[in-house]
């Protein structure tokens, strides 16, 4: 796609958290104009009125309405319903499909569209051939990039991890476990060893190692912060600390949001943005590998629109380039 003309985006499901994220990311994209924001509950509304860190930064509202004269669609929705809005919805064959949700991440085709696992430190090349992206789930992000380079290097073994993610991480629909009453000052599990995005993880680190068949036990913890994930996984190896620290660095190198920190890392490092941080620790035999992520940017909406740059041929940390909040 040509750089010399504003990249066209319609918003499918602007009203929840990922949607929102979106927005404030393409608001300040050089190179993206927003053409619509697609929520049939509050067409009609600005935008500002759902979203309201957006007040006096946009007047534009919310439609009803859709249009095919975009040239990508970011499906913002909830799990199953991508699919079911992609098979009711006429969309020219020239828009680029981003999708955010769980529907086609296991490589499910819908309408001839063949989706592109969305995870660009591993299949960065490939994300930019493509024109239907699943993006990767938050939890599957942080573990993925935790393991990737241990699964190129053929070492990966049975994994024990686990991950502590904010309360976004569950949408913007109130429920129980996300009430302020319930989760402030609490913890619990949930999902223990069977979480969704276990099958995809799986799909990708047989990919990069098809021997693999090992487990992976993951045990998803709620924490009670809003936003970010804190995911650490650990294994048996015989790599050295040092040697285990050489090849994290190079297989990072030349990715622009993932660096392997050699000090102690903390979750504002990474909340509002793209990054994800990898720490590293060798105790006896095992390695001990810490990696973290905004659930919202690096875990859905920022890796979105890093996907976008790369399938449009823009530079890939176009509108990303954000700064932590550590204090």
């Amino acid at each position: 796609m040509a750089n010399d003309k504003k990249i066209k985006v319609g918003i499918i499901g602007g009203a929840g958290y990922t949607g929102g994220e979106m927005i404030r990311l393409l608001l300040n994209h050089p190179d993206v104009t927003i053409s619509y924001v697609h929520s049939r509950s509050n067409a009609g509304n600005p935008l500002y009125a759902v979203h309201a860190d957006l007040l006096g930064e946009t007047e534009q509202l919310f439609t009803g309405e859709l249009s095919n004269d975009i040239d990508v669609m970011f499906l913002c929705l909830g799990h199953g319903e991508s699919k079911k809005f992609v098979e009711a919805t006429d969309i020219a064959d020239h828009v680029k499909i981003i999708d955010l949700s769980q529907d086609f991440r296991l490589g499910e085709t819908v309408k001839e569209r063949t989706f592109v696992y969305g995870l660009p430190e591993m299949q960065r090349d490939l994300i930019k051939t493509a024109k239907n992206i699943a993006n990767p789930g938050c939890f599957a992000t942080g573990i993925q990039l935790g393991l990737l380079p241990l699964a190129k290097a053929g070492l990966l073994t049975t994994v024990h991890t686990t991950g502590i993610t904010g309360s976004t991480g569950a949408g913007q629909s109130l429920q129980s476990t996300s009430h302020f009453t319930w989760r402030a000052n609490n913890i619990s599990t949930y999902k223990v060893l069977s979480h969704q995005h276990l099958k995809e993880i799986r799909r990708s680190l047989q990919l990069l190692q098809p021997g693999f068949d090992g487990e992976v036990n993951f045990v998803p913890v709620r924490g009670d912060f809003p936003r970010g994930i804190w995911v650490t996984s650990y294994l048996h190896t015989d790599l050295t600390l040092e040697a285990a620290v050489k090849l994290y660095k190079d297989f990072y190198a030349g990715h622009p949001f993932t660096h392997v920190s050699e000090k102690q890392i903390d979750l504002k490092q990474v909340v509002n943005t793209n990054k994800c941080l990898i720490q590293l620790e060798k105790v006896g035999d095992k390695l001990v590998i810490h990696s973290i992520e905004d659930n919202l940017l690096k875990g859905a909406s920022g890796q979105a629109v890093q996907n976008m740059n790369l399938v449009c041929g823009l530079d890939e940390t176009a509108g990303l380039k954000l700064k932590s909040i550590v204090f």
